[in-house]
């Protein structure tokens, strides 16, 4: 028997056309013979509406305990009116909140970006088996947490996303089926792309990375939970069918390769390009990577400020691409002149808690300094540091690094 875990996003259930509709998508599963178990975020705009009478009736007053239980109330009343929805339609519910003694989701004393604790949160899901191999269909608040003292807590704004893959994940369920207002991932934003696209499924490591820079079809840390054999898609509510195909997530979340730190295993050389305003002239990236790239010369990375660009290439192409540049700088009224750099190890980190960390490049290179590691270069995006230090100091900032993960 398939056991599907079905997250209901707040547009999904925006008003009680859709709540019915949603409903009874879970029960047409049910009646198919499948055990449901949903999670339900708060009614469209609830959480904002709630956050802003408390910020005009209170103010900066107000504490992350007491805004806490407010942010809750959207919640715990959608999983009432789901619940109820679902027993309307002749099936038996039970909705389960931080109040509720089969609670599951155990979180620190962290009020509104509570962290989950993993162990206990395992446990306590054997309360859900039983109510699920009672034929009920539990029907789970999303975003909300329990702290140590029972006192309610939030995961943070997506916190639905991630309680879904975690139910899904400590309940060893086939699927996990995330219904929201967008008929899955697209190759662009429809509003502002007609002709954007559906994909048919995209890797988890693609759909962090989206998520990570700015998507808003589902929460980078709920992937964290993604086991390699429950199958995840996303979907749209408008269809009223778990079954609707959408766009499917494929591949398992990788754990510490996803929060790793590597080093490249040849030496990587720095073109620098000087000139006068490069920034204002169009263009003038396109010919420098080109040239490159008509002669299959890959490029590692690219530094550029407002008078230089840094091109890193493989020592081994050095020489050849930094001809090839040198014919650009000539032919390029903004150019100046250019210079072939020492050879550089290139150190990644990678991690999806790099945007979330503040610090994080400080407690990354603070131990380079404080052993006389120079860094030639360093570029960051919201998922990954690549550093550049001299080639002979390349594994013991490795390891360095590496310390600071562990």
């Amino acid at each position: 028997m398939d056991l599907i875990v079905a997250k209901f996003g707040g547009t999904s259930v925006g008003n009680g056309s859709r709540i019915k509709k949603a409903a009874q998508s879970v029960v047409n599963e049910y009646m198919k013979g499948s055990q449901v178990v949903v999670v339900v975020s708060a009614v469209n705009k609830t959480t904002d509406e709630l956050i802003g009478l408390s910020n005009e009736a209170i103010g900066a007053g107000i504490t992350d305990k007491q805004k806490a239980g407010i942010m809750a109330m959207g919640e715990l009343t959608s999983v009432r009116l789901f619940s109820a929805t679902i027993e309307s339609l002749g099936v038996k519910s039970e909705f389960i909140d931080p109040l509720h003694e089969l609670w599951p989701i155990i979180t620190d004393s962290n009020s509104l970006e509570a962290q989950i604790d993993f162990k206990t949160t395992n446990k306590k899901i054997e309360g859900i088996k039983t109510l699920i191999n009672q034929g009920i269909i539990p029907v789970i608040c999303g975003f909300l947490g329990k702290g140590p003292n029972g006192e309610i807590t939030t995961l943070g704004r997506g916190g639905s996303d991630i309680t879904a893959f975690l139910v899904g994940h400590c309940l060893d369920a086939n699927e996990v089926v995330i219904v929201t207002d967008v008929e899955g991932v697209m190759t662009t934003d429809p509003n502002k792309i007609e002709e954007a696209q559906l994909l048919d499924e995209i890797s988890v490591e693609e759909m962090r990375d989206l998520a990570t820079h700015g998507a808003q079809v589902l929460h980078p840390h709920a992937l964290k939970y993604k086991d390699p054999l429950i199958s995840a898609k996303i979907i749209n509510f408008a269809h009223g069918d778990l079954s609707a195909k959408g766009t499917r997530i494929v591949g398992p979340y990788e754990g510490e390769m996803m929060k790793c730190v590597t080093m490249y295993k040849n030496p990587i050389s720095l073109i620098a390009i000087v000139g006068e305003a490069m920034v204002k002239t169009t263009g003038l990236m396109a010919s420098l990577t080109g040239s490159l790239a008509d002669s299959n010369i890959n490029i590692f990375g690219i530094s550029a400020g407002q008078n230089s660009i840094t091109v890193f290439v493989e020592k081994a192409d050095s020489n050849k691409a930094y001809h090839l540049l040198h014919q650009v700088v000539v032919e390029t009224d903004v150019l100046s002149s250019l210079s072939l750099g020492r050879d550089t190890a290139m150190i990644t980190f990678v991690s999806p808690d790099i945007i979330d960390t503040p610090g994080i490049i400080s407690d990354i290179t603070e131990p380079l300094r404080k052993n006389e590691i120079n860094i030639v270069e360093i570029i960051s995006s919201q998922t990954a540091i690549v550093l550049f230090v001299n080639w002979e100091d390349g594994e013991q900032a490795r390891e360095l690094i590496n310390e600071v993960l562990e």
